[in-house]
């Protein structure tokens, strides 16, 4: 499938903003199971400088500065990628022999899922998971199949509910009051795996959404969306991490669907914020985000002016213009 994306971020500061410097997080992974055809990413004001490297987890993440005293930050990603038929992978290894596998071992091999299995900032530890989780993980129970089961759960078990959680928001307290975003699901689901000494990490990205019978979609109405991974390591190479979509409730390889596009990996939320920067002033800001994700027909139009459906919000919490804040922005 062939998919575009725009992703419009609008940041209003007052008082201005002296000088800034972000980090982007808004360029869809190009790999095997999923091809970028085109990207391109417009900031304004200009910045001094702007500059795409790999992270640590094989993301591409675009850094820039500004240098000059803004009251608006404007900052547009077009890309446009081909996504892959989605199956959901055969396994039958038992979810005891994994947490095994990941035990601390003397002079065991290097797996770089190892990473994945301990604690992050945004997914820790706690007793609380291991509970929820232990009625999915029977002795003896197939790994894939009990973290399928796990994810059946949390859909069932919890309400999807906008702006009932913050960006910043516990795993723990989201379990606790049984509702949230993506985000939240996306995170539980990586706590309680983990806490059963399983691999897991975050995805984040987009989900192509169709407009309600007999209405027209809306550009900008579409919004990003996280899921997680769990890794199965007797999977063939590169097909190891299958994707789970509590939210949705949809799972496979490469992807839960072939209408989702990854943006980045990471061990949770705070690894791949879409955009997150430090400023110099601008004390109180509001957010507007427009995002969609639309199939392409051929042949392939220029790409039109983003008319985006957004909403306000207040940001963080005020500071003096000579102070510096930062922070991340969905």
């Amino acid at each position: 499938m062939k998919l575009q994306i725009t992703h419009e971020t609008v940041y209003d500061y007052l008082p201005a903003v002296e000088t800034a410097q972000h980090m982007a997080y808004l360029t869809p992974l190009d790999k095997a199971s999923q091809t970028l055809l085109s990207h391109s990413l417009q900031v304004s004001p200009e910045p001094a400088q702007i500059n795409t490297t790999q992270d640590v987890f094989g993301n591409s993440r675009s850094f820039f500065s500004l240098q000059v005293t803004h009251t608006q930050l404007q900052v547009l990603a077009r890309s446009q990628v081909v996504t892959q038929a989605v199956h959901l992978p055969h396994s039958e290894l038992s979810w005891e022999s994994v947490r095994e596998r990941f035990r601390y071992q003397a002079h065991a091999g290097f797996d770089a899922a190892n990473e994945f299995v301990f604690a992050s900032p945004m997914v820790p530890r706690h007793a609380e998971f291991s509970a929820y989780a232990r009625p999915s993980f029977s002795a003896g129970a197939g790994l894939l199949a009990a973290a399928i089961h796990l994810m059946h759960r949390i859909y069932r078990d919890f309400t999807y509910e906008s702006q009932s959680t913050q960006v910043n928001t516990p795993a723990l307290e989201a379990l606790a009051q049984r509702k949230g975003v993506c985000q939240d699901f996306a995170h539980i689901l990586i706590a309680c795996l983990r806490s059963m000494g399983l691999p897991a990490r975050y995805v984040s990205g987009y989900l192509l959404t169709e407009a309600a019978p007999g209405t027209v979609k809306l550009k900008g109405s579409d919004a990003s969306h996280a899921w997680a991974a769990v890794y199965v390591p007797d999977l063939p190479e590169g097909e190891r991490w299958v994707d789970l979509d509590p939210t949705n409730d949809r799972a496979g390889w490469p992807s839960p669907g072939e209408d989702y596009v990854t943006l980045a990996v990471g061990r949770d939320f705070s690894d791949v914020s879409p955009i997150r920067g430090v400023i110099h002033g601008g004390a109180s800001h509001t957010l507007r985000v427009g995002v969609t994700v639309e199939p392409v027909t051929e042949p392939v139009l220029a790409a039109r002016p983003s008319q985006t459906q957004s909403q306000s919000q207040g940001f963080g919490q005020s500071q003096s213009q000579s102070q510096n804040s930062s922070y991340d922005k969905p």
